[in-house]
């Protein structure tokens, strides 16, 4: 189970990221986000492009070496985890209506978060 997550949340950051590599305005549509600088747009570009796409090939690898699975469970567990959860607060404290990019977000983090849980419950948590 926890080879076929990786697989599968490996492929989904990496296309995800590739695309908003090349294409920023991608997360900025669905996120409603708004740069307004340079920079704004660089750090677009870093944390959905780069940091998207390198978490997903590390979940790929993990996939594939069977001595990095366990890793790449932890970092799901942790990264995304942790992902989940800021979200999850902050969408708590919003003040305005959310829109169903919030709500996808947080279901698709905490999926991947419990289903990695579920996965590290199954080896014996190491």
């Amino acid at each position: 189970m926890g080879k076929i997550l990786l697989y599968i949340a490996g492929l989904i950051f990496t296309g995800y990221g590739l695309a908003c590599l090349v294409y920023p305005a991608i997360a900025i549509n669905a996120a409603g986000l708004a740069t307004t600088t340079a920079d704004g747009m660089v750090e677009i570009g870093a944390m959905y492009g780069g940091f998207q796409t390198g978490f997903g090939l590390f979940c790929l690898l993990c996939a594939r070496r069977a001595d990095y699975t366990v890793a790449g469970l932890w970092a799901l567990l942790l990264g995304i985890g942790l992902l989940a959860a800021g979200r999850s607060y902050h969408a708590l404290q919003a003040t305005d209506p959310l829109t169903v990019y919030s709500y996808g977000a947080i279901a698709f983090e905490s999926l991947l978060t419990v289903l990695a849980a579920v996965a590290l419950l199954r080896r014996g948590g190491s």
